[in-house]
């Protein structure tokens, strides 16, 4: 049996920098597990910019931002298996994974970091009528045949959803000279980041069709014809307002799911609407010693976050085998108000904070000119007015600890105010 202080579970960037963080805190045994053939993750097939503007203050594309914390990697002599798939945890922090090199191994960890990130939805998952002809990919699966097998997935392109990936692919498949229809989204509002609609659609003169979605798939081998229609306030198809696409491609883009097999099976406390860990300030999850962080434990909008997070989940478990993390027995609790879909971490032990704690969480819909409202019961702790909000875009708001310790109820709570016009 391996034997080490910190095993990390994935290679991407949540893996990366929570790994660095723990070895410069002072913990010393750490291994990287990944299944893919290399480090970086998803990033090494987002051949785009826009990665780092708030980590290093620079516009990198995604290799060059995974290529950084590599280079540290290996600076600081971390041990990594590539090819490795982790088939079970447990909770007394024992891993069993499997490669070509040594089999099946068994290693014993002091604390480890859950950092597997998160996976497409499928046509399954969302069940899209039609016949089941070729030329249906997720926009992550068309992404890696592009940019980095050196396939060209289609010509005349429809793409479903408009979460970040879809947004980007419609501007990466019109770049590589096809033809892109419009990207149709069933919500009244984009899923994707402002930035990117602006860059990736408005730019190329891309349409975006909200409120609609697809009601059937037509083709026999291929596909060969797409129709979408206009849905009312409860989704459903309104008559009358078919359109027909001819295309051959339908790129899917349709949400992201944390990929938290690993961590129930570990018996990891999962919240139904993250989907992810249930995690407290160090990012430390329902099991003592096992952390999580970046998109297995909620999805980010950008990686520079899932970085900030994962440099607390590093820093955090390389204190705990050092015996340096505090136990607290009644933490407070957070809890989503009115117009707040979730908020990160679930708990706070006061005694492991520091200076301040940012609490992450998205709002249910668009919002102008409105207001959230952090509450001890009825006392309000902090108001923070916002201009614009939407559940695209990930809110943080920052609690300094003197905020904290004047709690004097079990649970804070998050919730939106409306500003009257």
């Amino acid at each position: 049996m391996e034997k080490y202080d910190i095993v990390v579970i994935g290679g991407g960037p949540a893996g990366l920098a929570a790994a660095i963080e723990a070895k410069e805190n002072g913990a010393s045994n750490i291994l990287i597990i990944e299944r893919d053939r290399e480090l970086g993750g998803i990033l090494q097939q987002c051949i785009h910019n826009g990665f780092g503007l708030h980590v290093f203050k620079e516009e990198l594309t995604g290799p060059e931002y995974a290529e950084r914390f590599i280079c540290e990697l290996k600076k600081q002599g971390i041990r990594y298996k590539l090819d490795t798939m982790v088939l079970d945890i447990t909770e007394d922090k024992k891993v069993m994974a499997i490669n070509t090199v040594d089999g099946l191994i068994e290693i014993e960890a002091k604390a480890i970091v859950l950092a597997m990130g998160c996976r497409e939805r499928t046509r399954g998952a969302i069940n899209i009528p039609g016949t089941r002809a070729a030329g249906i990919f997720t926009a992550g699966t068309a992404q890696r045949f592009i940019n980095m097998e050196g396939y060209m997935v289609g010509k005349n392109v429809l793409i479903l959803g408009s979460g970040d990936i879809g947004l980007i692919m419609a501007r990466r498949m019109t770049l590589e000279g096809a033809r892109v229809h419009g990207v149709v989204e069933i919500m009244p509002y984009s899923g994707g980041l402002t930035r990117n609609i602006v860059q990736c659609l408005e730019d190329y003169q891309i349409p975006l069709y909200l409120s609609h979605t697809i009601i059937d798939i037509k083709g026999r081998d291929r596909i060969e014809e797409v129709i979408i229609a206009q849905v009312d306030e409860n989704r459903r198809p309104i008559d009358g307002t078919e359109e027909s696409f001819k295309c051959d491609t339908l790129l899917l883009s349709v949400g992201l799911i944390p990929e938290n097999e690993l961590s129930k099976s570990a018996g990891i406390k999962i919240d139904p609407i993250t989907g992810g860990p249930i995690v407290n300030e160090s990012m430390e999850t329902s099991v003592e010693g096992i952390f999580a962080c970046g998109n297995v434990v909620h999805v980010h909008d950008l990686v520079d976050w899932v970085t900030e997070e994962s440099r607390k989940a590093g820093k955090n478990a390389s204190a705990y085998v050092q015996d340096r993390l505090i136990r607290e027995k009644k933490p407070i609790s957070t809890s989503a108000g009115k117009g707040v879909r979730y908020i990160v971490p679930q708990k706070i032990r006061l005694e492991n904070v520091e200076k301040n704690l940012d609490l992450m969480l998205r709002v249910d819909n668009v919002y102008h000119r409105a207001k959230l409202v952090v509450k001890d019961n009825d006392k309000i702790i902090k108001v923070i007015k916002k201009n614009h909000l939407a559940p695209g875009e990930m809110e943080s708001i920052t609690l300094n600890l003197e905020d904290l310790e004047r709690v004097v109820g079990k649970e804070i709570t998050v919730a939106l105010q409306q500003e009257e016009v």
